[in-house]
């Protein structure tokens, strides 16, 4: 079954503590880093965070800037992300900030659980996993009952524990802090036992006022670059767009998606969207983004088929198009075939302009099937 892309989030000592023992929370990101992660927050549709959290750090778990928060409402989403909280025993606090900021909430819990919290009165759905809480099944509901397609948690460490445990994460977002806690009782990031996944892959580092950002990708043991967790994310959901384009006998149909180098969906499109009977997936994704964004140089583009080296409809073809943005990333799950074009050879086209294109075969099943009415 789907489910959301999960974004781990979390800043430690440089001894690997989430927090001391004080009584006041031990705050170990800078103020530059604190707007990254308001910025974050603005690019997912939930963020997670573990009763514990709720009790130890009360925090409110809002989007504090005005213009992200006015460019999810210009971009057709909520104000506020969903604010998910999980708790196997139902034991919450109505009077926590988490019930009486933001938007939406909603609680998963056992089924013991649910009637505990609904006998709370929280401003909140309940939601019931069973007789004990089920990961994978709260994923795949958050991603078809409520629309969540990138979820971030922020904690604590007994949750994203869990999740790497489990495999169910697909990034995490870890930033350090200049200080030593050496206190024993202290919280950790994570807890004792068998994770699912080899060496962590790292994605970038970045210095932020006095602290750094590390970015890393669970992997699964011996699987390489074109494996990676969040290329299979982004390509299923160019493999979802490509359902959604006006059939046509002439010309495929193709979803796409650009995303930034830090995980943010920067555009989305699909074939003949809009009602222009000729535009390409890559051509309207694109589209969406300003020429000079700088974001576009690390960007990869998603497409469930192999952007177009040669076509009829417009000057240029999609191959010449990510060149000219300056991507130098693109995956793709199925070849383009000699359906409309013979010889066709869009990956060598972007290859030989400087960009790493890599194909993904698992998806190629998922791009046909929109595809299935033509010939060949």
């Amino acid at each position: 079954m789907p489910r959301p892309y999960v974004l781990l989030s979390a800043a430690v000592s440089l001894d690997g503590y989430l927090d001391d023992t004080g009584p006041d929370r031990l705050l170990l990101s800078s103020p530059a880093d604190f707007d990254r992660v308001d910025e974050v927050r603005a690019s997912v549709d939930a963020i997670l965070v573990g009763a514990g959290t709720i009790r130890a750090d009360n925090p409110r778990l809002l989007v504090n800037s005005p213009e992200r928060r006015a460019s999810r409402l210009a971009a057709g989403q909520a104000e506020y992300p969903l604010k998910v909280t999980v708790s196997g025993s139902g034991d919450l606090d109505p009077a926590a900030n988490f019930w009486h900021t933001g938007g939406e909430k909603v609680v998963y819990t056992t089924d013991e659980g649910a009637e505990r919290a609904r006998a709370l009165s929280l401003a909140a759905d309940v939601v019931p996993l069973g007789p004990d809480l089920d990961w994978p099944a709260l994923l795949e509901h958050l991603y078809a009952g409520r629309g969540v397609r990138r979820l971030m948690v922020e904690g604590g460490g007994t949750v994203h524990t869990q999740l790497l445990r489990q495999g169910l994460a697909d990034e995490l977002q870890l930033v350090l802090a200049p200080l030593l806690v050496g206190d024993p009782a202290a919280p950790r990031l994570f807890g004792p036992g068998g994770y699912q996944f080899g060496r962590l892959r790292l994605l970038e580092t970045r210095r932020i006022e006095d602290v750094v950002l590390m970015r890393y990708e669970p992997t699964a043991p011996g699987t390489g670059p074109s494996a990676a967790p969040a290329d299979r994310h982004w390509l299923r959901i160019a493999c979802e767009l490509a359902a959604l384009c006006p059939p046509s006998e002439t010309a495929f149909s193709v979803g796409a998606v650009v995303v930034a180098a830090d995980g943010t969906e920067l555009a989305r499109g699909h074939s003949r969207e809009g009602g222009d009977p000729v535009v390409h997936a890559e051509e309207a994704a694109l589209a969406r983004i300003r020429p000079d964004d700088p974001r576009l140089a690390g960007a990869t583009v998603y497409s469930s088929l192999e952007p177009c080296a040669r076509r009829a409809s417009r000057p240029a073809p999609c191959a010449r198009l990510i060149l000219d943005a300056g991507v130098r990333r693109v995956v793709t799950a199925w070849r383009e075939p000699d359906t409309f074009v013979t010889g066709a050879d869009g990956s060598g086209v972007l290859a030989a302009g400087g960009v790493d294109v890599v194909v993904v075969p698992e998806y190629e099943a998922a791009a046909k099937v929109p595809n299935r009415h033509l010939p060949g």
